[in-house]
């Protein structure tokens, strides 16, 4: 082979290596892999990676090694005083063919006593800074530590400090993500609850006032914004907390069943009814009830819970005896109460049963800035076990998650993430993972718009988002409800 064939073989391993380095996220495992492939190219038999340490005296610190004792490594980094530091200082590499011989280091106590044959120490440098250093050595033969393998292993040492720190800087993002999701739950104690954005630090605030109150909460928000959790973190922080929460789902049964599930019945009541049974109701005693999409109730329900809400206490269906019952009333829909009060569809009294409090919960389109913690949050539920290896997501990934447009919201959001951990094959997901719609983007733009039309459309997929409210729709945009009306004015001119 000439040596145009060798620096071509060259050149191809060295794009495999940096391809194979540049995949990996854990730092542990890069380090592994970087010394692996240095001590694999110059035949080495030991080596190990040096890098810069505040909390060591010497600024640098021994991180990953093979085939060294103990006792080895440290006669090693004596030696490394005069080798290695020597490279850190100068920038340069140091290739010794038969280092008992060399002029410079021959003489060298280590060299002599561990009868080294053979040295390589490169510097691991990141722009002008050194960062580090690989040290390869044998002790029985002199493999290829010649001064022709110095552009290689340069080369190589260049695309591993890349590496190093893009696995640092990784392991740090995650690190704060996880540092930021448990000072949100520490500060806020509301558990599953994930989101830092300004639309979710309201909820947390209104959350945090009304826990210690027996005030009535109306929860609003679409399906799978997480309704039932801001109930039970509510109820779980508040003075009921060692009393039971019973949630109810409004809309599974006919009027009839539903009333025996929310109040009980007498034996005998009805067909199948062979004993007495209390309601959920009663097993809420002293605690809290959930009553989820409560805008489901037909009329006839809604006028008996209303006499419950009003009076304190329940009859059993078929008993003519009253019970007073202690309870909180949380309850829960996705549908405009407002809207279905004017439509004669739900008593206007009682809304105002049940709405003394309003938390409204934003759809995850519009607290798009979550969806990363949230994303990385349902990752370190479901990378577990078998499937632990898996440390991240690969950029465009996570760019198709914050494109998306989640109409299942945080609900499809989890899913999406166990299934692409499910179907995971390398330590990091793509986007071919997720399985995401690809006709559901969020805010999609043809090519060739003007910025004109661009404006407009996005600030009508904004006003359609918020359902037409232009309150809404002006602070999530972040501009004056003068400013969206002259423009919604100024379009409606422009087309008629």
């Amino acid at each position: 082979m000439d040596a145009s064939d060798t620096l071509q073989s060259s050149f191809e391993a060295l794009a495999e290596m940096a391809l194979a380095i540049n995949s990996i996220r854990e730092p542990e495992r890069v380090l592994e892999q970087v010394l692996t492939i240095a001590m694999e190219a110059l035949e080495a038999e030991r080596g190990f990676i040096l890098l810069q340490s505040d909390s060591h005296p010497d600024g640098f610190e021994i991180e990953s090694w093979r085939n060294f004792t103990r006792d080895q490594l440290g006669d090693v980094q004596r030696l490394s005083k005069s080798v290695v530091y020597k490279v850190l200082q100068t920038g340069e590499p140091v290739v010794l063919y038969e280092a008992l011989k060399d002029d410079g280091y021959g003489g060298t106590e280590s060299i002599i006593i561990q009868q080294i044959q053979s040295i390589a120490c490169v510097p691991l440098r990141l722009k002008e800074q050194q960062i580090g250093a690989i040290y390869l050595d044998s002790l029985h033969k002199r493999g290829r530590f010649t001064r022709e393998a110095l552009p290689f292993l340069t080369a190589f040492a260049n695309q591993a400090a890349v590496a190093i720190e893009n696995a640092r800087l990784y392991q740090a993002m995650r690190d704060e993500n996880r540092r930021l999701r448990h000072e949100i739950q520490r500060i806020h104690g509301f558990g599953e609850i994930i989101g830092q954005s300004p639309r979710m630090r309201e909820v947390f605030d209104l959350m945090a006032r009304v826990t210690d109150s027996d005030a009535s909460v109306l929860i609003l928000g679409e399906s799978g914004t997480g309704k039932e959790l801001v109930a039970r973190a509510i109820h779980y922080n508040g003075p009921r907390k060692d009393q039971p929460f019973v949630a109810v789902f409004c809309g599974s049964l006919p009027d009839e069943l539903l009333e025996s599930e929310l109040f009980g019945h007498k034996k005998g009541a009805f067909t199948g009814a062979t004993a007495d049974k209390k309601g959920l109701f009663e097993v809420a005693d002293g605690g809290t009830v959930f009553l989820d999409e409560v805008g489901d109730l037909s009329p006839r329900m809604q006028t008996v819970l209303l006499r419950v809400l009003q009076e304190g206490e329940i009859k059993r269906v078929g008993d003519h005896v009253t019970r007073k019952v202690d309870v909180r009333v949380i309850s829960a829909t996705n549908k405009s109460l407002k809207e279905m009060i004017e439509a004669g569809e739900f008593r206007e009294d009682l809304y105002y049963r049940l709405d003394t409090i309003t938390i409204e919960l934003p759809p995850l389109r519009q607290r798009r800035g979550d969806v990363a913690l949230l994303a990385h949050h349902f990752l370190d539920r479901y990378a577990v076990k078998s499937r632990s290896h898996i440390r991240g997501f690969e950029p465009e990934a996570m760019q198709a998650l914050q494109a998306y447009a989640w109409p299942g919201n945080v609900r499809e959001l989890e899913k999406t993430i166990e299934r692409a951990v499910v179907l995971a094959r390398g330590d990091l997901i793509t986007r071919a993972d997720l399985r995401l719609p690809e006709t559901n983007a969020l805010h999609p733009m043809e090519h060739g718009l003007t910025l004109k039309e661009m404006e407009r459309r996005f600030v009508l997929q904004a006003l359609e988002d918020h359902g037409g409210n232009i309150s809404e729709t002006a602070r999530s945009l972040d501009v004056s409800r003068r400013w969206l009306h002259y423009k919604l004015k100024e379009w409606e001119t422009a087309t008629s």
